[in-house]
Order: structure tokens, then sequence, then C-alpha cells
């Protein structure tokens, strides 16, 4: 049974083109990662998802069924934007938000207080929203979204305004969730938290699909050409005529190879050169980042071939979602 399924959904609002065309299907027991630069239509995409808007043209399907409003019941949405109540302590508006999902008043503040403990915020409890972090603020939104044990978990861009160690809490809370069953996709631009976490993705750029498929899959058909070396002292190795490109960091360096090179004897040849120029604590051979092959699928799809983009320049040119 797939839990989304959207088959080449559209949506144009006015002259622009939120989304073009996409499709994909998301399973049980999935972490998907729907990711792409700012305005690339990702938040479009969700809202279509959940009928806060509907697609010009194309289906959607939830739990194997047509959409209706109905299947929201087994749905948690954690939005961009935030939407608590500033005035409220946190217990009751938990409370009223578990109630809007079905639950009793008893059962829903029972399951916040266990949600705060497992979080670590027992003492935001008793507080307002208007005095609590950002931070602590996500992560009471986050709670709201899984009251009431949804089966799908859309998170728009979960972890802004968090620090590391409480964005790996809530996103370990995820795995949790996903190991049990349900599938969970995330929206980000942060494709680095993906790249650690997500089963399968979407990656989209200005609306259209770019790339898909299981994350082994996509990574599988790229070469193992990138190698990171921590070093210090001389750096005379880098000029290595097996080297495309370098680029350099404080204390190490990652280094692109030709598409010439033999992985095995060039690599070879690097590391040896390298220890007799500099004193080695680290030589990694690597798959590229996701990042790297997205902006790598970017480009392929422009009409005037450009030097190498980054995320910040596919966000620039991107211009931003519509509806954000």
């Amino acid at each position: 049974m797939s839990i989304v399924q959207l088959q080449n959904i559209r949506k144009v609002y006015d002259t622009k083109v939120a989304v073009e065309d996409l499709s994909f299907t998301i399973e049980p027991g999935t972490m998907f990662g729907l990711l792409g630069p700012n305005g690339s239509g990702k938040t479009s995409s969700i809202r279509m998802m959940i009928g806060i808007t509907v697609p010009d043209s194309g289906t959607v399907s939830l739990f194997d069924k047509p959409f209706t409003r109905s299947a929201l019941g087994r749905v948690g949405y954690l939005p961009e934007e935030r939407g608590l109540y500033k005035k409220m302590n946190v217990l009751a508006q938990l409370t009223f938000l578990g109630q809007l999902h079905g639950l009793t008043a008893a059962v829903a503040a029972r399951r916040a207080t266990l949600w705060c403990e497992r979080l670590d915020i027992v003492e935001a409890i008793p507080k307002k929203t208007e005095d609590l972090s950002k931070g602590m603020q996500q992560k009471i939104q986050f709670i709201a979204a899984l009251l009431h044990d949804p089966d799908l978990i859309l998170m728009d861009e979960p972890f802004s305004g968090l620090d590391p160690v409480n964005a790996f809490l809530l996103m370990s809370t995820l795995v949790d969730l996903c190991s049990t069953g349900k599938a969970v996709l995330f929206s980000t631009h942060r494709m680095d938290q993906v790249e650690k976490f997500c089963n399968s993705i979407a990656l989209i750029h200005r609306g259209h699909l770019i790339l898909s498929g299981s994350m082994r899959e996509i990574k599988s058909g790229y070469p193992r050409n990138r190698i990171l070396i921590h070093f210090e002292g001389g750096d005379a190795f880098l000029q290595h005529p097996c080297i495309e490109s370098v680029t350099r960091y404080n204390g190490h360096a990652e280094i692109r190879l030709r598409p010439s090179a033999t992985l095995a004897d060039d690599a070879q040849s690097l590391l040896t050169q390298a220890i007799q120029h500099a004193r080695v604590s680290r030589f990694q051979v690597m798959e590229p980042t996701l990042e790297e092959i997205f902006i790598e699928k970017v480009q392929e799809t422009l009409p005037v071939k450009t030097g190498k983009l980054s995320m910040a320049q596919l966000e620039k040119e991107g211009g931003g979602d519509i509806d954000a």
C-alpha cells in the first residue's frame, strides 16, 4: 500500500508555474526527502498533498485512495510557518490541538506531557508560548503534529531555528517513528541532513522533478571520484595531474578527480605524493554529495552552460515559493 502517490500534478498561480508534472510515491516505513533550493516548489507540493490547495491537473492519493479530507485524520503536518497561540500555556495549547484531531482532553494532555519529557522540554509545560525560545516553540509545534499518532508525517523545514543537538534529537525521533512503519516526508534545502537519514528522495527545481528514487540507487550511479584529505604541511601534491578541482579549507581539502583518472592507481599515487609533502591524518575516497549531484543535474537542464553553480545561486535564480 502506498501512503502518498502524486501523479503528474501541476499548479499555476497567475502566470507563475509553481509545480509542473510532478510524480512520486512514498511507501510505508520510508523516510522521504523532498529537496530543492528555496523557491523550488516544495511547499506548494506539500499543500496539494493535504488539500490546502488543489492541483490544476494531476491526481493526489493518500493511503491508496483518491484524496479526501477524511484521510487527514491520519496525517501530521508541521508547516514552515508556525501557528502557535502566543498567550496560551504549552499544555493547554497541545491539549486543544490534540482535541482538534479527535483526542479526548485527558488523552491529549497525557500524550503531550510524555512528548515533552521525550524531547526534554518539561520545564516549558506551564509557560506561555511567547515566553519560549524559537527552538522550544519549534519542539512544541513538532509535538502538535504527532499527538494523534499519524501514519503520514509531513515536516516542512522542521529544523529551522534549532541548534545541532536539538535538530539531531528531532531527526532521531522521526527515524524511530519511521521504523514502526510510518511514512515521513520532510522538505528542506539542507541536503546534508537528508543524506544522513533518508531512504528515498525527490529533487525538484523550479517546480520540475530533477531526480528521484532510492538514495542508494542514485548514489550508485555516480563514480566515487571525490577524495577528502586532512593534512598539515606542504600542498604541492595538490598539483597532481589526476586532479580536476580542489576546494581548500583550513587543514583539509576536497578533491575531485578527472573523469579519465583510474581510482585505484591515481588515488594511490596522489596519497604517495601527499605523504611526501605533508603529514596526512585522513585520506578518504568518497561518492559525490547529494548537493553536488543536484547541482550537476540542474546544470544539465540549463539552456546555456555556465561554470559550477552553488546552492545559493540556485536559490537566487529560483525566486521563492509563490505561496510561501
